[in-house]
C-alpha cells in the first residue's frame, strides 16, 4: 500500500461516514426562466419623454438674463431678502458639462438630499450658456423650468456676482 492510499484511508477513518451534498440526477426545472427585462430602464425612458413634453422651457431666456421666482402666496419681502443675500447657502451643485436629462435628475436628487439634511438655502450653478451658441443657455432654462414646477421651492433668484451671477441661482426650499 502506498503512502497516498494510507493517507486516504486515515482521512476516511477520521471523518467517518459522509453523504453527498448534491444529488447526481437532480430533476430539471419545470419551466425555463423568463428572459431578463430591463423594466426600470424602459420606465425611465418613458418618464423622460413625458417630462420633456410636459415641462416647457422659456425660449426667451438669454445668457445674461437674471431669473427669479416667488411661489404664489409668499411675501415679496422673502424674494428681496434672498436677492440681497440674507440667507446662508448651505449646499451647492454644479451642472456644467451635464446633458439636460442628467441635469434634471441631478437637480431632483440634490434638492431631495438637501431637504433630508435640512439645508434649505442652496446654490445651483448652471452656467451662463455662453458656449451653447444658437441653443442659448440650455441648462439655465432647464433649471428655471424645473424649479418653477416644484412645490417645495419657495423662491429662487440669480446669484449675486460673487456667487456666480447669472450663471447660478440661489434657491430657498420649504420646510417639511
Amino acid at each position: 500500500m502506498s503512502d497516498h492510499d494510507e493517507d486516504a484511508r486515515l482521512f476516511r477513518d477520521a471523518i467517518g461516514a459522509v453523504r453527498p451534498l448534491v444529488r447526481r440526477h437532480a430533476a430539471a426545472p419545470a419551466r425555463p426562466r423568463p428572459a431578463p427585462d430591463a423594466r426600470q430602464a424602459r420606465l425611465d425612458e418613458e418618464r423622460v419623454r413625458e417630462e420633456l413634453l410636459t415641462h416647457p422651457m422659456d425660449p426667451e431666456l438669454e445668457a445674461g438674463d437674471e431669473i427669479q421666482y416667488l411661489k404664489p402666496g409668499q411675501p415679496p419681502r422673502l424674494l428681496q431678502r434672498l436677492r440681497r443675500g440674507h440667507f446662508s447657502v448651505r449646499a451647492e451643485i454644479d451642472l456644467h458639462e451635464m446633458s439636460s436629462t442628467v441635469a434634471r435628475e441631478a437637480i431632483r436628487l440634490f434638492l431631495a438630499e438637501c431637504k433630508r439634511e435640512g439645508e434649505l438655502c442652496v446654490r445651483i450653478v448652471h452656467g451662463k450658456g455662453l458656449r451653447s451658441a444658437a441653443a442659448g443657455p440650455v441648462l439655465k432654462r432647464l433649471t428655471d423650468s424645473v424649479l418653477r414646477q416644484r412645490g417645495d421651492v419657495l423662491a429662487f433668484t440669480s446669484a449675486r456676482p460673487a456667487q456666480g451671477g447669472t450663471g447660478a441661482v440661489i434657491v430657498l426650499l420649504a420646510r417639511d
